[in-house]
């Protein structure tokens, strides 16, 4: 289980919708953020191989740039396809609506469980509205 996680880190896995299904999601902002620490990780380590051995401080800004295509914008992409994964599961299901639900993790904080379209932990006995914020 944590075998497959470590390797969708680096394979770079969006996410799709059929994750709304599922009752454990692969991907959450926790998992995104991970992917994009570790990935960063690993291309300083490289960075630093570069530098002190291949005369690569005269490359920085390959350096950067492989920050970039493979850690922050992967990572970017990532978060934009969960956010719009997640708003239609806030639509398709009740627990979207409630004030126990918490997007960033797929997640219902009363009973700690993962929401899913064909899951959900309380179903429905205690759903509670969401506060409408008033800005006047």
């Amino acid at each position: 289980m944590g075998y497959d996680k470590i390797i969708d880190a680096f394979m770079f896995r969006e996410g799709t919708v059929e994750d709304n299904e599922t009752t454990m999601p692969v991907v959450t902002t926790g998992s995104i953020v991970w992917g994009v620490i570790l990935r960063s990780a690993i291309i300083m380590i490289i960075s630093l191989f570069f530098v002190n051995n291949l005369r690569g401080n005269e490359l920085w800004y390959i350096m950067l740039f492989a920050v970039w295509f493979f850690a922050a914008y992967p990572g970017y992409k990532q978060y934009k396809t969960f956010n719009s994964r997640i708003k239609i599961l806030e639509e398709s299901t009740l627990c979207g609506t409630c004030k126990f639900f918490e997007p960033s993790g797929q997640l219902c904080i009363m009973y700690d469980e993962h929401v899913s379209s064909n899951h959900i932990p309380c179903d429905g006995q205690n759903w509670e509205p969401k506060q409408a914020s008033n800005s006047g």
